[in-house]
């Protein structure tokens, strides 16, 4: 079976991380959660007291302790997905925190860490039969992908998910702050100078404000076999 490169990109809490998954464990694929290692990397800031008072990056603090950030995934049995690891240290939950959400967008713009990710990325999809998501995946990480989706919803539809996802796991969670949060990471994350975020040119956009994950399944699925040529 021809193997491909699949690229998502789209705005957060758009379920692209779930799509991800999933097309991957029915291919067979490696997928690569971008999205967690910048979480991953905020994390590490806030645990190391790289913020200042007012919410700025110590940008040349960060820079001097990037050496020391080793992201990895393992696959975990139970849930049948990776989870991320951060200095092999088990972080899934705690990078999907609001706090953390918060603080992303700022990580993300930064010129050397960007630099850094994608350079892991581009190594973790070097032999193809990968699923990536998050947001420059297709127009900067794999501008060669052979399928690139561009995922987007509502930022209403995008805060209740993102609010349900955390009561779900039992942490605390406002409807109004999660939509304050979600409006502002679009704003920060389509305007940064470095890698925004934007639909590429050959990109298939997919609203799924309005769809189950069996539909996206389906329609990702029918994608990707027109790709490989079934």
């Amino acid at each position: 079976m021809k193997k491909i490169t699949i690229a998502i990109d789209g705005f957060s809490s758009c379920g692209k991380s779930t799509m991800a998954k999933d097309l991957a464990k029915q291919l067979g694929y490696i997928y690569v959660d971008t999205g967690a290692m910048y979480r991953a990397v905020t994390l590490f800031a806030m645990q190391h007291g790289l913020f200042n008072a007012d919410g700025s990056v110590k940008t040349q603090d960060l820079q001097q302790q990037m050496s020391h950030i080793n992201i990895t995934f393992k696959f975990n049995k139970l849930t049948g997905r990776p989870d991320t690891y951060l200095n092999n240290e088990l972080v899934e939950s705690n990078i999907r925190t609001l706090e953390v959400s918060n603080h992303v967008s700022q990580i993300a713009a930064i010129p050397f860490v960007r630099e850094a990710m994608v350079a892991q990325q581009q190594r973790l999809g070097k032999d193809k039969a990968v699923v990536m998501d998050g947001r420059d995946i297709g127009t900067v990480v794999f501008p060669e992908a052979e399928l690139k989706v561009f995922v987007t919803a509502s930022a209403e539809v995008r805060a209740q998910r993102r609010y349900d996802e955390l009561k779900e796991k039992g942490m605390p969670a406002d409807f109004n702050d999660i939509l304050k949060n979600v409006e502002e990471r679009d704003y920060l994350d389509s305007h940064r100078e470095v890698s925004p975020l934007r639909k590429a040119p050959d990109a298939i956009e997919l609203d799924n404000s309005h769809m189950t994950i069996a539909e996206q399944s389906d329609w990702l699925m029918k994608l990707v076999k027109e790709r490989i040529g079934e």
